[in-house]
């Protein structure tokens, strides 16, 4: 068993390739063995970066050895198109501060959608929470490892309607968080767990 890593919390600010300035926070790890980015669920719908999954995540990231940065996405929505810039901007900060450690993203709901369309060579594995597969037109492949946890009764997508569209996804792997919704009230502790394990197993 690991030994939980001591980790410093710094409120940090970094600029997309638009201009948007972007404020997060950063939790550096000790003897880090990878670092993650969190996108949070839809600014339009209440989601920040203080989301309670995307917290769980950024709270159990840094225990196990991995950097986490989470940030708010950008005050004025653009559909995903600016949202994507500024989880770019994210990586190109995490890795200017994290060093040679494998870079991760991960996201909850729309932050799912955003990391799982992110395409940067640096990335070596994602999870997504509750992706919205069901709802989204975009098709997609997944070309890095991949884990994927729907909750079994989500509103937006159920574990099928994900199934169906992922079944010939490579490198991804599907599993249901039980007795959860989209919201995953009480479960937080179960996915930030499940996303640690696959992460650390993929460096």
């Amino acid at each position: 068993m690991r030994v939980p890593s001591l980790a410093m919390t710094e409120t940090v600010n970094f600029t997309t390739s638009d201009g948007i300035e972007i404020v997060g926070d950063l939790s550096v790890a000790t003897e880090a063995i990878g670092a993650a980015i969190i996108c949070h669920p839809h600014p339009q719908h209440g989601g920040n970066r203080h989301n309670n999954v995307v917290h769980a995540l950024f709270e159990a990231f840094p225990a196990a050895g991995v950097t986490a940065l989470r940030f708010d996405f950008r005050a004025d929505f653009d559909g995903g198109h600016g949202e994507t810039l500024d989880a770019i901007a994210a990586i190109d900060h995490l890795a200017s501060v994290a060093g040679d450690v494998p870079n991760f993203a991960t996201g909850y709901s729309f932050g799912a959608a955003i990391a799982l369309g992110l395409d940067d060579p640096r990335i070596a594995a994602k999870v997504l929470v509750a992706p919205p597969l069901a709802v989204m037109q975009a098709e997609r492949t997944m070309d890095v490892d991949t884990l994927i946890l729907t909750p079994a009764h989500d509103q937006f997508s159920t574990p099928d309607a994900t199934e169906a569209i992922i079944s010939r996804w490579p490198r991804t792997t599907h599993e249901t968080i039980a007795s959860a919704d989209h919201f995953l009230n009480g479960r937080t502790g179960q996915v930030a767990e499940r996303s640690v394990e696959f992460l650390t197993a993929t460096r």
